[in-house]
């Protein structure tokens, strides 16, 4: 066994039977992998907007009636997003298909940022949970831990989908059972306490309104909800990644979204009430759900408490580090579907040997550890660049679907109903962005709309330059209308491959103007050494099609007709023909593959590759572009086989 093949997993196959069974979520481990986050932020969201209403913690019942309300209206958003982008519609699909691409990669560049915070902010919360448990004196570590719970979860996310969620299904449930006892206890024990909550409330109201004025006292309650605002981020987690739950998918997903909604629902109502209930007050070094559980558990026995409390506050730092799944499962796929779209660069929706976008992992990994360092892990400083991002794309999600409901008026009999749905959705989502932005702008917030915007012009700077090149292949592309004419025209029968004779083994990708241009380069240069031309090509199995296996058979009958174009061409010039196809995601190992079986076929041949050569070649072309063709020459040169790379050049 290889040391990779240790530490990341033995290799999947296409050819695995259930293959998409055994990597696809159920519901109940869809809102472990998917729902941590949002349930975590129970550890935080409650707790920052407690602290931010200062002397007047009573007043937490309105922020906790608001964070409700905004829960159940953001999932019934989104769970109707699920319906309409069944294979997938996260934020950035939405905004694209619905508004505008401009629109989109606005949304999937503010995606990014957060779920880049997602990972950062999880783990260093997870980890002043963990530390409210051990000596003041360990603080110093903690920043250490931080780094090294990013860099496991990178490794661990490496593996495999279900593989990095089903490890902590346990923890997750304890975190689950720990706060719902809490939470019930808190209330049971305090019944009777719970008129005077609503009495000293009532009193808050009265004298803030009276002393400082009515603007003032939702001012503050505004500050308060703005501040807990990170609660809300992770319920579009469910419409990203639809691609990795268990069919139906629909249904899946929303189960998934009434599963993460009540949750996440009762734990932050729940702990704001028992915040109040057991006069619970910020303490050095220590979360308010910490001081809550201690001052719960102070008159049980001493063992049974301490246990409790290890188990409350173990599972909260656990549950954070999963919350940053979300960060792992999502921030990737938002990607590939934009370097699908190029917006990025393409190797970002290249899958590994585990079905997983490795390249996304790996740089959500090392931004989050970029994130980390910078801040020193301080979940204050984190706090404040977190949640702008998210209300971008949720109020452009929202907006989407008004319009889509809009358009489709005159054929969805259900359209006023779910309009209104989602523009209620809208108007909170608005009101709560403005009020972020303006809340947060000054304090550091700024920050992360700057790193946006400056993610926005990389984006728009990549597209500019594929569809330049785009424009410059299809200058190639016009050989293709001539080539079919000269096939159509064709009509004598196809030139049988001989075995003895010197054969051309080209290497292509898809039936286009750089694979024919190659084609012919190969007379140009050898004249009649040639008799057959032999074709090899192979179906790359990315973040664009690995969403089930009938979009895999289609690649699979996509690409062996789109080589047999070739070998026709070849027929239709007098060459005997062959051709040899495959699919995968490892495009170089299939590649040899193949070229294996075509050298023991074809003993007599020669190798022929097109490459791009542009005019004027930069460190981001080298960057966009993989010069697979350079590449795969290495790999030939070794196995001792002759192969010769045919540049063609484009941006003259």
């Amino acid at each position: 066994m290889s040391f990779k093949t240790l530490l990341l997993g033995r290799s999947r196959s296409l050819n695995e039977q259930n293959l998409f069974h055994k990597i696809s979520l159920i519901a109940v481990f869809a809102w472990v992998g998917l729902g941590a986050d949002g349930l975590s932020s129970s550890c935080y969201g409650p707790e920052e907007a407690f602290k931010a209403l200062g002397a007047n913690v009573h007043l937490s019942l309105f922020v906790a009636l608001a964070t409700v309300v905004t829960i159940i209206v953001i999932c019934a958003s989104y769970s109707q997003i699920i319906a309409l982008f069944p294979t997938g519609g996260g934020g950035y699909l939405v905004a694209s298909k619905l508004l505008s691409p401009t629109a989109g990669v606005v949304s999937g560049s503010a995606l990014l940022i957060d779920y880049v915070l997602t990972i950062t902010l999880s783990v260093a919360s997870g980890a002043d949970a963990l530390f409210s448990l051990l000596p003041p004196h360990w603080q110093v570590w903690k920043l250490t831990f931080s780094l090294v719970g990013v860099s496991g979860l990178t490794l661990v996310n490496l593996r495999g989908v279900k593989e990095s969620v089903l490890l902590w299904v346990p923890v997750f449930f304890l975190f689950v059972g720990t706060h719902a006892f809490v939470i019930l206890y808190a209330i049971g024990t305090h019944a009777s306490g719970l008129a005077g909550v609503a009495t000293a409330t009532a009193h808050e109201v009265h004298t803030v309104s009276s002393q400082l004025g009515w603007f003032a006292l939702l001012a503050l309650l505004l500050k308060a909800y703005s501040m807990g605002a990170g609660t809300y981020t992770g319920i579009e987690a469910v419409s990203n990644g639809l691609p990795i739950l268990r069919e139906p998918r629909v249904q899946t997903g929303r189960r998934t979204m009434i599963y993460m909604g009540a949750s996440l629902a009762l734990t932050v109502a729940g702990l704001l009430l028992a915040y109040l209930l057991y006069a619970v007050a910020p303490a050095e070094g220590k979360t308010l759900n910490a001081v809550l559980c201690e001052k719960l558990t102070a008159a049980w026995p001493h063992t049974t408490g301490t246990v409790f409390l290890f188990a409350f506050l173990g599972s909260e730092a656990v549950l954070l580090l999963i919350a940053a799944e979300t960060g792992f499962l999502d921030g990737p796929r938002v990607l590939a579907n934009m370097a699908l779209d190029r917006w990025a660069p393409t190797r970002f929706a290249n899958l590994s040997d585990r079905f997983i976008t490795q390249n996304g992992i790996l740089l959500m990994g090392g931004a989050a550890l970029v994130m980390m360092t910078a801040t020193r892990g301080s979940v204050d400083a984190l706090v404040v660049f977190y949640s702008i991002n998210v209300f971008i794309t949720f109020t452009l999600s929202q907006l989407g679907m008004v319009v889509h409901w809009w358009r489709e008026r005159n054929t969805e009999p259900k359209w006023l109903r779910k309009l209104a749905i989602n523009g209620f959705g809208l108007v909170l989502t608005t009101f709560i962005l403005v009020s972020l932005t303006a809340v947060k702008f000054f304090e550091g917030g700024w920050v992360t709309l700057l790193v946006t915007g400056l993610l926005v012009a990389i984006a728009f700077a990549i597209k500019r330059h594929y569809t330049g090149v785009t424009e410059q292949l299809c200058r190639l592309d016009a050989i293709v209308d001539a080539a079919e004419v000269k096939v159509t025209a064709h009509t004598s029968d196809s030139v049988a491959a001989d075995p003895k004779a010197r054969t051309a083994i080209v290497l292509v990708n898809g039936y286009n103007g750089l694979g024919l241009h190659t084609c012919l380069h190969v007379p140009r240069m050898f004249g009649d050494t040639f008799r057959n031309f032999a074709f090899i090509a192979v179906g790359p199995v990315d973040a664009g099609n690995f969403k089930g296996a009938a979009e895999i058979d289609s690649l699979r009958v996509h690409t062996v007709a789109e080589t047999e174009r070739y070998a026709a061409w070849a027929s239709a010039h007098g060459y005997g023909a062959a051709t040899f196809t495959a699919i995968g995601h490892d495009i170089m190992g299939e590649v040899m593959r193949l070229a294996a079986e075509a050298r023991v076929r074809f003993p007599k041949s020669v190798f022929f590759a097109g490459q791009l050569a542009f005019a004027r070649e930069t460190r981001l072309t080298r960057f966009l572009h993989n010069s697979t063709a350079f590449t795969l020459q290495r790999r030939f040169f070794v196995a001792n086989l002759p192969f010769v790379v045919l540049p063609i050049r484009v941006g003259d």
